[in-house]
């Protein structure tokens, strides 16, 4: 756990020091709801490229092998292939709309059927398997991507790229808000949501989102997209953002805020000390996650305190996430742990 969580603070430095600066000003201190609608104003209205484009120049330089430059790198399967060799042949390369296009029918136009930030090249007949599948575990092997499985409503990608696929997926529902004739997308909890302009599953994609963090292949794919684009993915560069604007332990569900208190001190090293404006009414609980979201503690609130001591004594340098749910109300603040 504790190198793990020494890579998340690597990961995140990485981050901070990728993006330009100021991108994100906005956005910092808000949660749910205004956090979604600030990330959109952000990243919205970005350059947009023709489908031929995708083909011709863009997936080639976003998704090149940093090891073969005459290279890509495919999604599912994970193949290195040459970038001359596009095509409707079976082992030919093609381009996946992760959010499949028929899940609100935007086709191949711009901005959504063309942005390359939910556009990967794939294996021709893998990506026909795929087909407009919803995303979930599950299903049967496919015999020419090892660690893709499927079945009749849903794809399962290989554990390398769960992650990835849950940051396009979250991209695009943040992106696309329906204002200037765009579609206006939402991840829901469910599959079977074509043509809904809809895609699941989001229990599932949130999951794939914490166990499979950016790598270094992603982050630069960000970067490159950024070139053309002048946009960002906001989930690869904070993906702590997805855990500020959906509750995670109700995976539907936003933040509403309203239980007051204050935290001190932040940054802590031992403990840090919650105090209630008002003594609690309801039991409750404390969750403790790193920025991926991932759980690191629970504690719980009995009725009646008005104070609680928190011991952080065993969390790594870092920053995390605290959430406290009472009384189907959630309140969250980022402490900073420095020993």
């Amino acid at each position: 756990m504790k190198k793990f969580l020494i890579l998340i603070v690597i990961l995140s430095a990485s981050f901070a020091n990728a993006q330009p600066p100021g991108y994100y000003d906005s956005a910092i201190g808000l949660v749910g709801e205004p956090l979604k609608q600030a990330l959109h104003e952000i990243i919205d209205d970005h350059v947009e490229y023709s489908y031929d484009d995708l083909r011709d120049f863009i997936l080639m330089d976003t998704d090149e092998d940093p090891d073969n430059p005459n290279n890509i790198i495919l999604l599912y399967t994970g193949r290195s292939q040459n970038k001359n060799t596009f095509g409707g042949g079976a082992n030919d390369w093609n381009r996946e709309h992760v959010w499949a296009k028929s899940h609100g029918d935007f086709g191949t136009t711009p901005p959504a059927g063309t942005d390359a930030h939910h556009m990967r090249p794939t294996d021709a007949s893998v990506n026909s398997s795929r087909g407009n599948l919803d995303f979930d575990n599950g299903g049967v092997q496919h015999p020419e991507a090892t660690g893709c499985y499927y079945d009749n409503d849903s794809w399962e990608p290989r554990d390398e790229v769960k992650g990835d696929v849950a940051r396009m997926i979250f991209y695009m529902s943040v992106r696309y808000e329906g204002g200037g004739g765009e579609p206006d997308l939402e991840v829901v909890d469910e599959v079977n949501t074509s043509p809904a302009p809809e895609h699941g599953k989001f229990s599932t994609l949130y999951q794939w989102h914490q166990q499979d963090p950016p790598d270094a292949f992603e982050i630069n794919r960000n970067e490159v997209i950024y070139s053309y684009q002048g946009n960002r993915n906001p989930f690869i560069d904070h993906p702590e953002f997805l855990i500020l604007i959906y509750d995670p332990t109700n995976a539907v569900g936003e933040f509403s805020q309203g239980i007051d208190f204050t935290m001190y001190p932040n940054p802590a090293n031992e403990f840090t000390t919650i105090n209630f404006t008002n003594s609690l009414t309801q039991s409750g609980k404390l969750h403790v996650r790193n920025m991926l979201g991932q759980l690191i503690m629970t504690e719980d609130l009995d009725p009646g305190i008005s104070q609680f001591k928190l011991n952080i004594s065993t969390l790594t340098d870092g920053l995390y996430i605290i959430s406290m749910e009472v009384g189907g109300k959630m309140s969250t603040v980022k402490l900073s742990v420095r020993h």
